[in-house]
């Protein structure tokens, strides 16, 4: 079978590595549809192959919104290239659709699969959640992550029968470091005590104000007087309101980190903490996969797919926006090592179970046969037709 998984932006090119090597392993012929990865290394492809078809003359600083408006102009040329190429496949296999109202109309004409990381756009500008309803209904089947993300796409009027939920992968190939030794981020300095991880770009969603706002109790009660909290992550939120709230055992890396100092992050961390706020659109989180495969005590909210990954053992669930019930969570992590083990190993046994990318890429491929063994039935009984037709 020749597929090919397209993720224009290389929005997760973490996610798009694990799934491909995985199926690749099961014997499908993947190619990676994709662009240039510009914030720092990668792993060498592992069974696939990669083709930088999109945005190849997109210009100006990562994040910035003249790259974002010359990648928007660049776009349609590049769907009209992977329409091209799209021939050459069996399926495609879409990670993002990132110009909604344009690519409805830009699909390939072969069966199309398309993953919804995100349910409905988190920041949506005019349109863009219509339009995104809409591509649901264009393409063959949809993958989300969770049941949460079934009950949301069928509540919004998607077809049942279209939506299959299979597992996001824990993040096994980052725990395999190079040889060289892991270095923290430069702006970190070495700490005995226990580490609090906040991890991912800084969005409103995130949490990150009630997460300061939890962790100033536990320095006013003294509980964090051998503690620090790390935020380490791209502001995509004013930074200065952060950094005004944070008190004196919260570091901060504002910036993009490498994969070698991920590593060393998740590696050093005493627990993981993702206090995200209540929203419709999340489904799962790479910085989830990652604590899960780190074998990290994890603290997550009532969000997206997280309770279903508490209820396997692999995180302490906590209501979100509210800093009490989180601050007591972190405050019993913190202060036992014992505990902090207990839920570390819960979450290494999810991480090999549930969400392993074997099992991931084994429910995958089934969703493509599937959807090729729907579409030749279509074309047959189409031939059947203009024969009768005569």
């Amino acid at each position: 079978m020749r597929v090919q998984v397209v993720d224009p932006s290389a929005y997760t090119r973490p996610y798009d590595h694990a799934l491909c090597t995985a199926l690749g392993r099961l014997g499908v012929d993947v190619q990676l549809i994709t662009s240039r990865f510009v914030h720092g290394d990668l792993p060498a492809p592992d069974g696939y192959r990669v083709r930088e078809l999109f945005y190849g003359r997109a210009f100006g600083p990562p994040g910035s919104a003249i790259r974002s408006l010359s990648k928007l102009a660049a776009h349609p040329a590049g769907m009209a290239r992977l329409r091209h190429v799209a021939r050459e496949a069996d399926l495609v296999h879409f990670q993002w659709l990132p110009v909604q109202w344009l690519d409805l109309h830009m699909l390939p004409r072969v069966p199309i699969v398309l993953t919804a990381h995100d349910l409905l756009p988190r920041e949506a500008r005019l349109g863009q959640a219509r339009a995104q309803r809409r591509l649901y209904d264009a393409v063959d089947a949809v993958i989300v992550h969770s049941e949460n993300g079934r009950r949301t796409l069928t509540g919004l009027g998607v077809d049942v029968a279209k939506v299959h939920v299979i597992h996001h992968g824990a993040f096994e190939h980052l725990t395999v470091g190079s040889a060289d030794p892991l270095r923290l981020p430069a702006e970190l300095t070495p700490h005995e005590g226990p580490v609090v991880l906040f991890f991912g770009l800084l969005r409103p969603y995130k949490g990150v104000e009630v997460l300061l706002e939890a962790w100033r109790q536990l320095e006013r009660s003294g509980a964090a007087d051998h503690g620090e909290l790390w935020i380490v992550g791209q502001p995509r939120m004013p930074l200065e309101p952060l950094l005004r709230e944070a008190g004196p055992t919260v570091r901060f890396v504002a910036r993009f980190v490498s994969e070698d100092e991920l590593r060393a992050l998740f590696g050093r961390a005493d627990v993981v903490v993702l206090p995200y706020a209540r929203t419709e659109r999340l489904d799962h989180s790479g910085v989830l996969a990652t604590a899960l495969a780190f074998g990290n005590a994890i603290v997550v909210t009532e969000v997206g797919s997280f309770p279903e990954v508490a209820a396997e053992g692999g995180a302490w669930l906590v209501p979100p926006g509210d800093p009490a019930e989180l601050a007591e969570a972190l405050r019993v992590l913190v202060a036992d090592p014992d505990a902090r083990e207990r839920l570390g190993r819960r979450a290494r046994a999810a991480a090999r179970r549930s969400y392993s990318w074997h099992e991931s890429a084994v429910s995958t491929l089934g969703v493509y046969e599937q959807v090729i063994g729907v579409s030749r039935e279509s074309l047959r009984e189409g031939l059947r037709l203009l024969e009768a037709q005569g």
